[in-house]
């Protein structure tokens, strides 16, 4: 048996893992900063539309940002 071949794939799949993890916090912190600078009418409509989310994880994911915002003291 070629535990190479095993290894190679598992090592890809890992590394790929990582980036979507990353890209997805990438994405994620781009569209809080999106929508926190805009009051534009429609603008979690268009980041749903964009990022193929629905407006109901858009909505999870500024609430989320929200909870995670230190409060001014």
């Amino acid at each position: 048996m070629n535990t190479a071949t095993l290894d190679a794939a598992a090592q890809r799949y890992r590394s790929a893992e990582d980036a979507l993890k990353r890209a997805r916090a990438e994405l994620t912190a781009e569209v809080v900063l999106y929508l926190r600078a805009t009051d534009e009418r429609g603008a979690q409509a268009d980041v749903a539309r964009r990022t193929g989310w629905s407006r109901e994880q858009i909505r999870q994911i500024m609430q989320a940002a929200k909870a995670e915002q230190p409060t001014a003291e």
